[in-house]
């Protein structure tokens, strides 16, 4: 990369190292619970979310599995109006950017 600019190599390269590192993680981590996973378009990102609602326990305790598997050790809960929570952990693999994302209702208590 010159003066600053990012190519389009660039961005073919990141992508490549994303995916690469994708399919580690599904291969070595084949039995955690099914997440959907996208290759970002800019830089070696991949990003994951929860497949579809899980009360809030059982996505807590999906995202720890995921924290755990991938050495996430940034985890940040927040509330998301409407009774929902967003959970949000991120870090890196080598030099693959991680994030994984859920949503979640809070059970009556």
């Amino acid at each position: 990369m010159t003066g600053g600019w990012v190519t389009h190599a660039d961005q073919a390269r990141w992508q490549l190292q994303a995916a690469r590192e994708l399919a580690a993680i599904l291969g070595d981590f084949s039995d955690l619970p099914l997440l959907v996973w996208t290759v970002a378009a800019a830089g070696a990102l991949l990003e994951a979310r929860l497949v579809g609602p899980a009360p809030a326990g059982q996505a807590r305790g999906v995202l720890a599995a995921w924290r755990e598997a991938l050495g996430l050790e940034d985890y940040r809960e927040w509330p998301g109006g409407g009774g929902t929570t967003r959970l949000h952990a991120k870090g890196r693999r080598g030099e693959v950017r991680v994030r994984i994302f859920a949503s979640v209702f809070e059970e009556a208590r």
